[in-house]
């Protein structure tokens, strides 16, 4: 495991080395940096991931990758899964969470993504996360900077991700979704079939609807909710929330 303190130099010095690169350069450095230690983040939802996913397999296609499955994800998604499978030849991990729906419902309350979103997505996706994650010591996402506020303040492409305690890289941390639907235009990449249907964002089934015009292409996302992110790109421990979701619902019996 990559520590915070031994790498923070490192890190500073990979971010000068780094930013401003286009996404190809990015991806090759981080395959000859990191080897097999390296692991990409794909949701199969986005039009960034897929342009992202492209693109690496290009450079190297043995990456690793892997998606989390909610268990309420769109037929499109495992629709898309299924064709990059056939396309790249790759077999994506997958992670699933410690509860089945069934048994979130009877520990922690029927449609928690309504009564309490943030652990919802705690259990169903950023825990399980974290159990993709271990035994490497770098991961790539998709994240832009202009996707929402939280984003826009991980400016760099190299960043220690003291969440889950190892390096992450932003390839795309610069670009638009313009960009990305030119490139995926561009190299005939296969993206969910909901975006022609207005869902420019797509998570779970329970937490998706359809933007309308003039809207931003993340409002379809836990809408009604004072909510934009999943909390996978966001500083809490993993473990610090997973305990205080566990003591919640001991309270709550």
């Amino acid at each position: 495991m990559v520590s915070a303190i031994d790498n923070e130099l490192k890190i500073a010095e990979w971010q000068k080395l780094l930013d401003g690169k286009t996404p190809q350069e990015v991806l090759a450095w981080a395959f000859k940096q990191f080897g097999d230690k390296v692991i990409m983040a794909c949701s199969f939802g986005g039009i960034t991931g897929m342009a992202m996913l492209d693109m690496a397999v290009k450079i190297n296609p043995n990456v690793h990758v892997f998606y989390g499955d909610t268990d309420y994800l769109f037929p499109e998604t495992h629709e898309l899964v299924e064709i990059f499978k056939k396309r790249s030849g790759i077999t994506p991990i997958v992670v699933k969470s410690r509860w089945t729906p069934e048994q979130q419902a009877k520990e922690f309350g029927a449609e928690l993504w309504k009564t309490n979103p943030d652990m919802c997505c705690q259990l169903r996706k950023v825990e399980p996360t974290g159990r993709a994650l271990e035994g490497y010591d770098a991961w790539i996402t998709g994240i832009r900077s202009d996707q929402t506020k939280n984003r826009s303040e991980a400016a760099h492409v190299t960043e220690w991700d003291s969440k889950y305690e190892l390096v992450k890289i932003n390839p795309m941390m610069g670009w638009t979704s313009k960009m990305c639907n030119e490139y995926n235009k561009e190299h005939n990449v296969p993206v969910n079939a909901l975006h022609a249907k207005s869902y420019p964002s797509i998570g779970c089934t329970n937490c998706t609807r359809p933007v309308k015009e003039g809207e931003d292409e993340r409002a379809g996302r836990w809408s009604g909710q004072d909510k934009e992110e999943c909390g996978i790109h966001m500083p809490d421990s993993p473990e610090a929330l997973l305990a205080e979701a566990l003591a919640a619902a001991k309270v709550a019996k």
